[in-house]
């Protein structure tokens, strides 16, 4: 099976050419090349496959076999892939995903390769039902309490076609993600479990944000988890509807618009490819 070694931000997955390439088991597949030293080592799997309904098509596995909706890195790096090996020639494309279909933009480098790109993420979902979360389906979820192990911290909530839970604490960079991550992930308050943002607001214009990542762990960066953290911002009053993200694995630019919509720019960058036998 060929593949690609992608990140976006230091978010990196394996690629695997749809077109060209049959996985039958793609969950198993990406619990196996996700694993460091064993396998390739990456936050997970995605498929670039052929669409009915746009340019192309993508799935993405978490690192436990997991299916999500999304991801925000990984689909900048799918318009790279496409662009580069020659599945489309145009420089504005449409992207399939179990969240909408997405249109990016892309930006070549002096090579004629894709180097960054801008995704029109839509319109984020803010009430219960849509993200989804138990309780009043219609409510939002706008600096509420949650009490987690031996904390009460406050949380806002927005679905960028996947769950994020965002949270603000006074200084990010030692704060335990490990430790209250995968609480609020599995709370049951979530029942398709939640991707969760500790952020650090640096200005109104500026965050620092590490993202413990549903069914992948801590990750460099998670693209739909910095839209959130633009949301979660906006509506508590500390940021401004146009921000600078730093994550572990790079910079975000963010914007939600007038019109409802959230624009990222980000980095795409290809590691390596190569040949890979399942076992």
């Amino acid at each position: 099976m060929k593949f690609a070694k992608m990140h976006g931000a230091g978010n990196d997955y394996v690629y695997v050419n749809g077109f060209q390439e049959r996985v039958t088991d793609p969950a198993a597949l990406a619990v196996e090349v996700s694993r460091p030293h064993f396998g390739i080592g990456a936050d997970g799997l995605i498929l670039i496959l052929p669409s009915r309904i746009a340019d192309v098509r993508m799935r993405m596995f978490n690192a436990d076999g997991s299916e999500a909706e999304m991801c925000g890195n990984g689909i900048r790096c799918v318009a790279k892939f496409a662009y580069d090996h020659g599945l489309v020639e145009r420089r504005e494309i449409s992207v399939e995903t179990q969240a909408g279909v997405l249109t990016l933009k892309l930006f070549t480098g002096s090579s004629g390769k894709v180097e960054r790109v801008r995704v029109m993420m839509g319109r984020p979902r803010l009430t219960r039902g849509e993200i989804p979360m138990q309780g009043d389906a219609a409510a939002r979820v706008v600096n509420e309490k949650l009490a987690v192990l031996d904390q009460t911290f406050h949380m806002t909530c927005v679905s960028m076609g996947n769950p994020h839970c965002v949270v603000f604490v006074p200084a990010v960079a030692d704060f335990p993600v490990e430790k209250y991550g995968p609480a609020i992930e599995r709370n049951p308050l979530f029942p398709r479990r939640t991707n969760v943002e500790f952020v650090e607001i640096l200005s109104r214009s500026e965050v620092r944000q590490r993202t413990w990542e549903r069914g992948s762990g801590e990750t460099l960066a998670c693209g739909t988890g910095a839209c959130a953290v633009t949301v979660a911002g906006f509506l508590n009053g500390v940021t401004e509807r146009r921000i600078r993200n730093h994550l572990l694995g790079g910079d975000l630019e963010l914007e939600w618009a007038e019109s409802g919509e959230v624009c990222m720019t980000g980095p795409a960058v290809q590691v390596f490819e190569g040949d890979y036998s399942p076992q």
